[in-house]
């Protein structure tokens, strides 16, 4: 009996997308694919943190500066083991291997806990087309909930790491904005509204016309990724995209849309995307810090570009906008 792929079956539930595409639009896909550079984000060494006033000083403006001028930046030495990184894929390898059947059916109980998903819900053109699978887990479902999977073991571990990275990270930003909001995060950002998405990018045999993850910005205050050595995301820099070159000793930090809001401008959201690659897929690991629903977002100086909003209300746009447009409009949205 053969066995049955762990792929989604992209190409049969998208035929009608591919039989229509023309020539033209898979040149257009082509083109927008091109990628005018590769380049290291810039690199921060967080022991810098531990050591005298002038070197945990340098260390703080470093990552301020990244934000304001990158949006993304990477890390090292940030206190997360390479054994519990290395764990954490290795068992979200084994998870995706399994056939496709199983993971749609929801009837393993190592993921009663989180959502799978795959591909992009109405897309009404190739571009449109995300080629890759997640398993959505949210933080409350996770941690403490007495599971003894090596695979729920290994995520509680991985969670509670990154969480304190997070933290850690987002006060180091509103202190650089002069801000005294030392206890802001802890508060807003709980584990009923933190999560964690697991993402497999399977080879794509018509790749580069097809996005691994459509052009978005996140929608929260900061996102750390643990990606392997395939490379595949890019980011917009000075109006270009350019890919950015795999670091397995770092994790990859970004701004996301709330942290743009909340400085005002100062930090920037960017444009990000995955490329599908042809002959290999690719692992990655996402932690996003968001605040509970009811949390007001404003920035935090005046005049502001931004009018305020909850977070409830503005997730609740956003999918409005994907189901509505096929993609996320954003902040656009909430301009004054």
């Amino acid at each position: 009996m053969e066995e049955e792929s762990p792929d989604p079956p992209f190409q049969e539930k998208y035929k009608n997308l591919f039989d229509n595409s023309t020539e033209v639009e898979l040149a257009k896909n082509s083109v927008e694919l091109l990628v005018v550079d590769e380049c290291e984000l810039p690199l921060i060494d967080l022991n810098m943190l531990n050591l005298g006033d002038s070197e945990r000083e340098a260390c703080k403006s470093q990552i301020a500066k990244a934000s304001q001028e990158w949006g993304f930046f990477q890390v090292v030495n940030h206190g997360i083991s390479s054994q519990v990184l290395e764990k954490m894929r290795t068992e979200q390898m084994k998870a995706f291997k399994k056939p496709f059947h199983e993971k749609t059916n929801g009837n393993d109980p190592k993921f009663s806990i989180g959502s799978y998903t795959w591909g992009t819900p109405s897309p009404n053109y190739l571009r449109q087309l995300s080629w890759s699978e997640a398993y959505h887990v949210s933080l409350s479902d996770m941690l403490g909930s007495g599971g003894l999977c090596t695979l729920r073991l290994t995520m509680e571990q991985f969670a509670a790491k990154v969480s304190e990275l997070a933290q850690k990270l987002a006060e180091i930003l509103a202190e650089k904005l002069g801000q005294n909001y030392s206890t802001f995060f802890k508060e807003t950002c709980l584990q009923n509204t933190c999560f964690i998405r697991m993402n497999r990018y399977p080879a794509c045999p018509i790749s580069p016309q097809i996005f691994g993850l459509m052009p978005h910005t996140d929608s929260d205050f900061l996102t750390i990724l643990h990606q392997d050595h395939v490379g595949g995301l890019q980011l917009v820099k000075d109006g270009k995209w350019i890919a950015v070159k795999p670091n397995p000793e770092a994790l990859v930090i970004n701004i996301g849309d709330l942290f743009q809001v909340w400085s005002n401008n100062v930090y920037k959201s960017v444009h990000h995307r995955v490329v599908a690659n042809k002959l290999q897929e690719r692992f990655s690991t996402a932690y996003f810090l968001c605040p509970s629903y009811d949390t007001v977002i404003q920035s935090y100086a005046e005049p502001s570009a931004y009018r305020r909003f909850s977070f409830r209300e503005y997730r609740q746009q956003v999918q409005k906008d994907v189901k509505y447009f096929g993609y996320k409009v954003g902040l656009a949205r909430f301009l004054v």
